[in-house]
């Protein structure tokens, strides 16, 4: 899975950007800024990352089920976990 990061703990700020964070095609590690907030790719995660944060009281889980991502959201940063297309080496 790729992780993309956003560094922000304001949910509204995050919503509002989220439509162009996930439309930006960002190298692995690389950032970018959308309306004063950083984004990063911070690069793959294993599958049992998600498993492991899910557990933890301070993370909030969401699922977007329009795009297929789960977002983490713990302290100051969001965490949009973005699930490897089946077919994209086909």
């Amino acid at each position: 899975m790729k992780c993309i990061s956003v560094y922000t703990d304001n949910f509204e700020l995050f919503s509002d950007i989220m439509d162009q964070v996930m439309e930006t095609p960002l190298a692995e590690n690389e950032e970018k800024e959308f309306e004063g907030i950083t984004v990063s790719n911070s690069g793959e995660v294993p599958e049992h990352y998600l498993d492991r944060m899910s557990v933890k009281p301070e993370v909030v889980v969401m699922k977007d089920k329009s795009r297929g991502t789960t977002i983490l959201q713990h302290g100051k940063v969001f965490e949009i976990l973005v699930p490897e297309l089946e077919n994209a080496n086909a």
